[in-house]
């Protein structure tokens, strides 16, 4: 592994995008690469969104372009992160907001695996479990359509570490 560049781990809801990223994480320290793991979702989370972006897209991206700086020029040669982009702009978007190489991981998870892993998500929250049930299939088509990832894993019920392993040697960072 030479060079800096980005990978952004993406999938529908429940696909296990943060607890992968996390794990990816974990590897490149392992190995000794400097790194730093970004939840995308944490970076938009204020309220209220703006009229027209119900996902708060703009902030995501306005915080990313910083973050992504502080974090390169602080000496990480690896950005990993998790989160969802609906579209080829917006990829285009986020690599311009990280300002280097952008390589784009899909998790794939079976909808039988999905529902057990947002019921278990979503304990006692049977409006969120509604919700992320609606969402995770709308999203699914979404970027079925949109076709974004360079590369595609399946999630399935495996182990992050597992999975995380399977997303480093599909975006060639192994």
């Amino acid at each position: 592994m030479s060079g800096r560049a980005a990978l952004l781990i993406t999938g529908t809801v429940g696909a296990g995008k943060t607890s992968t990223a996390d794990a990816v994480g974990d590897l490149l320290a392992d190995a000794g690469i400097p790194h730093a793991v970004l939840d995308l979702d944490w970076l938009r989370r204020s309220w209220p969104c703006p009229p027209g972006d119900p996902f708060n897209s703009a902030m995501t991206l306005r915080n990313l372009r910083d973050v992504a700086r502080n974090f390169l020029d602080g000496g990480a040669a690896r950005l990993v992160l998790a989160g969802v982009i609906e579209s080829r702009d917006e990829r285009r978007l986020h690599e311009e907001a990280v300002g280097v190489e952008l390589a784009v991981c899909r998790l794939r998870v079976a909808p039988a695996a999905l529902h057990r892993r947002l019921v278990r998500r979503h304990d006692g929250d049977d409006a969120g479990l509604r919700w992320h049930l609606e969402r995770s299939g709308e999203l699914d088509r979404v970027l079925d359509a949109a076709r974004v990832a360079d590369t595609v894993v399946d999630a399935g019920d495996r182990d992050p570490a597992e999975v995380a392993a399977a997303v480093l040697a599909a975006a060639g960072w192994r």
